[in-house]
């Protein structure tokens, strides 16, 4: 089963072009209106390899924050491993 994410980022770049192309299909243009389509497909993927690396860090920095975080170093995690007795403080 693919995830609902997935699905999404797959139909942006689909539904951006698909609607690049509509109104030049149904609508007539003077010569100097013309876009040029494949300089605007070209930009379109650039802006959306720019938010594509953008997610990219801040998933990496927040995997390498929780790893920093809760290794097995770190002062606080340095006590006993055993559980906790009956009556004893949890903390």
């Amino acid at each position: 089963m693919v995830p609902h994410s997935a699905i999404i980022l797959f139909l942006i770049p689909v539904v951006a072009v698909f609607l690049l192309g509509v109104d030049s299909a149904f609508a007539q243009q003077s010569t100097h209106n013309y876009i040029i389509h494949r300089i605007e497909i070209w930009a379109l993927f650039y802006r959306l390899m720019v938010v594509a690396f953008v997610i990219g860090a801040v998933v990496m920095g927040s995997i390498a924050y929780v790893v920093w975080r809760f290794r097995e170093s770190h002062p606080k995690n340095r006590g006993d491993i055993t559980p906790a007795r009956a009556g004893g403080a949890q903390h």
